[in-house]
């Protein structure tokens, strides 16, 4: 027997626990599955300026503030890697790889995205000290810097001009002649003195001193030859991966794997909701995905009274 809830949370990001906060708070019966420690991402970032409330926040330390208020509402947390979610009347039917189930008829997918990696020495060594995959986040901590920027699509542009505005310079490291972003973007980027290009050129390692990032070495393709540049920071721009795979079978998905909703945060399915990273949108910040887990949390507690409602 599958044990039941009237919310199941699948995720426990900043988005995931603001949508427990607020279900948990309107007296509902909440599961929260996470497959990880509870924080997501914030957990692999060293520091955060831009969350309103902070000048500067350590992303463990939030992510503990965030548990904490939310865990004094008493959601049931448990650990689970969820396989799918089945369909059964009006119920969700919940799967994890430990073959443990859970029903409800509440869904609220929290399950952020991933960024693809280079895989590169260094990489994973340097994260979080110096090696970013977000200027938006990070770019405050590379004032009068150099910086690289790796990738050549919309987001590595994008990125990349935004840099430039406190960087002392951005190095665009591409492996191909020509970048793949919208002919807009480029322009604003070849026009940006600030922003220089390295063309064919395939990184091979992200240098450091053992404590921070110090430069980039790539291999030249046409040549061969292996060059180095200088680099504080190396901000990582080669794809963005969501973690919906279990999902879909619901429909749920466009086709870039990316889960869409209203403005309420539900998705085609009544009764399934998605919030944060996950969801077909532009800006991927700690702000915007709290704000949607409330939206999203004050949804399903509206949901669930329509239920109610109609067995009355």
């Amino acid at each position: 027997m599958a044990d039941k809830y009237d919310v199941i949370i699948i995720g426990a990001g900043p988005g995931g626990m603001t949508a427990g906060l607020y279900a948990a708070r309107a007296n509902l019966k909440i599961l929260v599955l996470d497959r990880g420690p509870y924080g997501g991402q914030m957990n692999n970032t060293d520091a955060i300026d831009n969350y309103p409330g902070f000048s500067e926040i350590k992303g463990p330390e939030l992510s503990q503030k965030m548990y904490d208020t939310m865990m004094k509402f008493e959601p049931d947390y448990k650990y689970g890697n969820v396989q799918s979610v089945e369909l059964d009347g009006e119920d969700k039917l919940v799967k994890t790889d430990d073959g443990d189930e859970y029903r409800a008829p509440i869904v609220i997918i929290a399950t952020g995205s991933d960024h693809k990696h280079l895989n590169v020495p260094g990489e994973e060594e340097y994260s979080g000290k110096g090696v970013s995959y977000c200027a938006v986040c990070d770019a405050a901590f590379f004032k009068d810097e150099d910086v690289a920027v790796i990738g050549g699509g919309d987001s590595a542009i994008e990125e990349g001009i935004y840099l430039s505005q406190l960087a002392k310079s951005v190095t665009v490291i591409h492996r191909r002649d020509q970048l793949r972003a919208q002919p807009t973007l480029q322009k604003r980027a070849f026009a940006n003195k600030k922003m220089h290009f390295i063309w064919n050129a395939q990184t091979e390692e992200i240098l450091g001193d053992d404590m921070k990032v110090t430069g980039v070495k790539y291999r030249d393709k046409e040549t061969g030859a292996e060059k180095e540049i200088p680099v504080a920071g190396v901000f990582i721009y080669v794809g963005v991966l969501p973690q919906t795979e279990p999902f879909k079978d619901l429909g749920i998905l466009d086709d870039h794997g990316w889960i869409v909703t209203d403005d309420h945060m539900e998705t085609k399915v009544p009764g399934i909701f998605a919030l944060g990273d996950v969801r077909q949108k532009d800006l991927r910040q700690i702000a915007n995905a709290v704000g949607e887990g409330s939206v999203a949390g004050q949804a399903a507690y509206n949901y669930y009274q329509d239920l109610q409602d109609k067995k009355n």
